[in-house]
């Protein structure tokens, strides 16, 4: 048996080349690897003493050469073939073990250049690879050190590596080879600045974590991130106590961040259900956290909460007397880290780049049955220069702030998407109704419920599209609302501009919509 090991990673290769040699497996070797082993003392054939032809082009031309690749695809079962390779005076290689050049670890060092990236892509490496898993059934291609220990516990057992061993090994080959290709297309297209979609997508992502399961008990689920430098994303968290993060978790907690980082402030979120239940912001963290958490007292049960300042002592003690979720923030003072991994279920993450957004052409997916949408992220809040007052009476300087403030988090709630806000706090959120009227009544019904008879008196008003009828205006007026900011854009603007100037209210139009479906 011959075994061809050529890998960038060295983990382990030593220990399982030793293994090999004591099995009588002979070793052919390439450049660095070869280095290594004999510095070990292992025996190996370097790669130019099988070939005949010297490593050439920097070691751009090792192993691309017909010695190399027939031993690699020639049928053992195939008379023709093995005539051939004996009539060439070529032997067959049984085994290859091979991993890439680190294009993924070059391209996230800081300051790479495109020479520095396109060095590192290989190209002999994945020809041995794909030669060697297509004839899978005579020989064993293994690309991952995890994967030594079966290799040689099924040599040491049988002698020879598995047909189903062997066929998962070349699964695993074409998984990687797959991933290592879309990686290098994604970096070229980046450094192209091609923001364009592509006629065919082919996406790449590293698991993170199984999951124990779905958004319900009956589905799978695993949780897998982008590849490269992700500042800010829920994948560059630090977990600091509590169970793993579960399917829901990790969307309603991505929800909140990603509204979050709509605040410079010192701001507060708490999500459930992938819709804002509280948000405030303050001079001070406290504040903020004290006006979420009385913004509803009773959604917030269970849910998460996102802060883009240092989680003080004050906000663990209050945290620590009710059941949460999950935790985010950039930091946290000692005395409050030891009070809330005093309960062991409660997941607490810190994340330094709380504020850092994705980027404007960061893609947005969804699958649907036999397909998938894609779009980019709903990255712009509003133009100010398309900020358009629409009737008679102007808003106030602190019902613009609130506005503003209000339209923020109606982006992040639900479609049909109401809220209403005051001195920065919500104190009304109608999410996902079927229709902009009942959004508007449950948001005013929620005030009233969860705050007081009077919350809502006062307030403003934030609507994620436009009105199509005047309903919605009469209703807030009726609640006591003050002022509006909506897309606008209906054929019956006028209906609503006219009411709102019925009852003195303010109404600001933004030119942009944010359905969130």
């Amino acid at each position: 048996m011959r075994a061809l090991i050529s890998v960038s990673d060295k983990t382990g290769i030593v220990e399982l080349a030793k293994e090999l040699v004591s099995l009588g497996v002979e070793i052919i070797s390439t450049g660095g690897t070869y280095n290594k082993l004999k510095e070990e003392g292992i025996s190996a054939i370097e790669i130019s003493e099988l070939t005949g032809f010297p490593e050439c082009l920097d070691g751009r031309v090792k192993t691309l050469h017909p010695v190399v690749h027939a031993g690699l695809l020639a049928m053992r079962s195939n008379e023709e073939h093995m005539k051939t390779l004996k009539e060439l005076n070529i032997e067959t290689i049984d085994m290859v073990i091979v991993n890439l050049y680190p294009f993924k670890q070059t391209i996230m060092k800081d300051g790479v250049t495109r020479a520095e990236a396109v060095e590192n892509i290989d190209i002999g490496g994945p020809t041995m690879l794909r030669a060697a898993a297509k004839n899978y059934q005579d020989v064993a291609v293994v690309i991952d050190p995890a994967d030594y220990e079966t290799v040689l516990s099924e040599l040491k057992a049988s002698g020879e590596v598995s047909l189903d061993t062997k066929f998962y090994l070349m699964q695993k080959v074409f998984q990687h080879t797959a991933n290592y290709d879309a990686m290098i297309a994604a970096y070229l297209k980046k450094e192209r600045g091609d923001k364009s979609f592509p006629e065919t997508l082919t996406l790449t992502y590293e698991k993170v974590q199984e999951m124990r399961y779905g958004e319900n008990s009956h589905q799978k689920a695993a949780f897998y991130k982008e590849i490269g430098k992700l500042k800010g994303s829920l994948t560059s968290a630090k977990q600091l106590n509590g169970k793993e993060l579960s399917y829901n978790n990790i969307n309603d907690t991505n929800g909140a961040l990603e509204l979050l980082k709509e605040f410079d402030e010192p701001t507060v979120v708490a999500c459930k259900h992938g819709n804002p239940c509280g948000v405030g912001s303050a001079d001070d963290i406290y504040t903020a956290w004290r006006k979420a958490y009385e913004a509803d007292e009773t959604s917030i049960f269970g849910g998460i909460v996102v802060a883009n300042r240092e989680i003080s002592a004050d906000i663990a003690k209050d945290i620590s007397e009710m059941f949460m979720e999950v935790v985010v923030a950039p930091s946290y003072t000692d005395e409050a880290l030891e009070i809330l991994c005093r309960k062991k279920n409660i997941r607490i993450l810190t994340l330094e780049d709380i504020s850092v957004k994705q980027p404007e052409d960061a893609l947005d997916m969804k699958k649907v049955n036999g397909g998938l949408v894609v779009q980019t992220v709903d990255s712009p809040m509003y133009n100010e220069e398309d900020l358009k007052v629409v009737t008679k009476r102007q808003p106030t300087e602190k019902e613009m702030e609130d506005l503003k403030f209000a339209w923020k988090v109606v982006k992040y709630v639900k479609s049909n998407g109401i809220a209403y806000a005051k001195d920065k706090q919500t104190v009304g959120i109608g999410p996902g109704q079927v229709n902009r009227i009942w959004a508007t009544e449950q948001g005013i019904e929620h005030a009233r419920t969860q705050i007081g008879e009077d919350a809502i008196k006062g307030a403003v008003m934030a609507s994620d599209a436009f009105f199509p009828f005047d309903d919605c205006v009469e209703a807030a007026a009726k609640a006591g609302i003050t002022a509006i900011i909506q897309p606008g854009g209906a054929m019956r603007d006028q209906l609503s501009i006219d009411k709102c100037d019925e009852y003195g209210i303010a109404m600001v139009f933004t030119g942009m919509r944010h359905f969130r479906h």
